[in-house]
């Protein structure tokens, strides 16, 4: 009777690491064709044809205050994935936008589902640089992950700096199918 409790027991402690484990991984969502690069900031995702038309028609001037706030998010590109992180050692999603708009002095929640509901709801043909967007990376329509819209290219396409959990800080874009099937809304803070 003794290991027969002792066996359930492990078992028990090895299923809650497995579900633990599994809400990490997606806890912020992982981009398979994630696009980053120090040098130029970023590259053009050519459009699949299945994916969903999540452009914006911003092409205005973006004022220096959120030029401000996207120049201190570039500076963590490269900064790796860490679990409930929010410093330059390691983020996680929600934890990468709250230290860059704390650093302008601009406080968010820490949970992305609550910053989520924070600012006002927009549609996505009218995202410019600084707004948040927010996506479902396990399915379904609960909030999992945020970035921030980066840059909107000549031809509508939404680029947002964010903390993956693949790949740390990068810059990834909307007509990448992954972020392009997760995508829920966007949120204007600013």
């Amino acid at each position: 009777m003794g290991t027969e409790l002792f066996g359930y027991k492990l078992r028990i402690k090895q299923l809650s690491v497995l579900l633990i484990a599994s809400a990490f991984v997606v806890s912020c969502g992982a981009s398979k064709n994630a696009s980053a690069s120090k040098k130029s900031g970023t590259k053009t995702i050519a459009k699949s044809e299945n994916l969903r038309k999540l452009d914006s028609r911003f092409d205005g001037k973006v004022p220096r205050s959120i030029n401000e706030i996207l120049k201190d998010a570039e500076k963590y590109l490269g900064t790796p994935y860490k679990f409930g992180g929010n410093t330059s050692s390691g983020f996680d999603c929600s934890g990468f936008t709250v230290k860059v708009f704390e650093e302008n002095d601009f406080s968010l929640p820490r949970r992305s589902t609550d910053q989520a509901e924070a600012g006002k709801n927009i549609d996505i043909r009218e995202v410019k640089p600084g707004d948040l967007l927010f996506f479902a990376t396990a399915g379904g329509s609960r909030v999992s992950h945020v970035g921030i819209v980066h840059d909107i290219g000549p031809d509508g396409e939404v680029r947002f700096i964010h903390a993956s959990t693949s790949k740390g800080v990068i810059i990834s874009s909307l007509n990448e199918k992954y972020w392009n099937k997760a995508y829920l809304h966007a949120q204007r803070v600013l």
